[in-house]
């Protein structure tokens, strides 16, 4: 198990910022999942924590060993690839065995190590096939198990599950994971898929132009994202933004009300002018009377209706807006109704109209 630090780290390509004053120091044996979309920097930080990159500034320690300068085989960490990197030529069992084999390892340790592995990831009927007679799934066990087999100091795995079917991606997270808590080596896991970062994650670093937005646990980011940015990012499906105004710490326009309580009620009604309105999909529900709501509510027409078999997920357009909800099947409704969709308690956030930072995040 190891500590890693990263302390203002910076890489930049000529005039391009690749990664921004990156700063994060985990937990012994934690899970750190960097999130975000294409070109934001997440997969440029993980080579430089391998060694594979090098960084323009800033510093990685390892146990309190600064690694910065040192090669991939001196800090001792182990990566697994999107494209799963195994040697055709080579056996399963030769493919697991071969950096004990540079190690100078006994053949009877490497036996033995082996197949202590295979055992772990039950492949162990698979160790004298060849890669090219496994199916997807197979060889991204091997993968991990030549990953797992020298016991490394950290595990870095880059989009490993990104070739995978839906299902068998469901699967493999699973397996990754369980795996991960028994070994308790601490990973980092770069994914473009939110889902992926919210199932899989002790920690979630959600990054953007190469500057992490939020480092938080996945429930946090969930339920009190620092910005416009991270709020449509994690969930899914996204958050919807409408732009509103505040009147005595009610956000209004001219189809909704919306009245936050909690802590973003709070911060309203000591603010006045523009903000923009989230709420999301899963916290929409129809109104099924025509009593008023003291929550607040949103008016509008249905445009488009999605089954999703024991829930329904509907767009409907919001003045100049269109904004889905999501919800338990029940009342008629139709495309081209009007509807009033009222929102769960505690369930608003509202962000800067200039900034789109949360009106709970601290000033930068």
């Amino acid at each position: 198990m190891s500590v890693i630090a990263i302390e203002n780290l910076h890489k930049s390509f000529g005039a391009f910022n690749a990664v921004d004053n990156l700063n994060l120091t985990t937990e012994d044996g934690e899970f750190v999942v960097l999130v975000g979309p294409s070109g934001c920097g997440k997969t440029t930080t993980m080579r430089m924590i391998a060694g594979l990159e090098g960084s323009t500034s800033g510093t990685i320690s390892i146990d309190g060993e600064n690694v910065t300068d040192q090669t991939p085989s001196e800090r001792d960490v182990a990566m697994v690839f999107q494209n799963y990197a195994l040697y055709p030529h080579l056996t399963v069992y030769e493919n697991m065995a071969f950096c004990l084999k540079v190690r100078k390892w006994t053949k009877d340790q490497i036996d033995a190590q082996v197949r202590k592995t295979a055992k772990a990831l039950d492949i162990e009927a698979l160790l004298e096939r060849k890669p090219s007679a496994l199916s997807g799934g197979q060889r991204q066990r091997v993968a991990l198990g030549r990953a797992i087999v020298r016991e490394p100091r950290v595990f870095l795995m880059d989009e490993p599950l990104s070739n995978l079917d839906a299902k068998l991606r469901i699967e493999m997270r699973a397996e990754i994971v369980k795996l991960c808590r028994r070994l308790k080596i601490t990973t980092f896991y770069v994914t473009h898929d939110q889902l992926e970062a919210l199932t899989m994650g002790h920690r979630i670093v959600v990054m953007r132009g190469g500057i992490a937005q939020q480092i938080d646990t996945p429930q946090n980011i969930y339920d009190t994202p620092v910005n416009r940015f991270v709020a449509g990012f994690i969930g899914s499906p996204p958050m919807n933004f409408i732009s509103a105004r505040i009147d005595n710490g009610a956000l209004v326009g001219p189809d909704f009300r919306l009245i936050p309580e909690g802590s973003v009620g709070d911060a309203l009604r000591s603010r006045t002018g523009s903000v923009i309105a989230g709420v999301r999909p899963e916290h929409l529900s129809p109104q099924v009377n025509a009593a008023a709501s003291n929550v607040g509510a949103i008016k509008g027409r249905i445009e488009l209706i999605e089954p999703l078999g024991s829930q329904v997920m509907i767009q409907v357009s919001v003045g100049s807006d269109l904004i889905s909800a999501q919800f338990e099947r029940g009342p008629e409704i139709d495309v081209g109704k009007e509807i009033v969709l009222l929102h769960r308690p505690n369930s608003i956030h509202a962000f800067d109209a200039t900034s789109e930072r949360s009106v709970l995040a601290p000033a930068n």
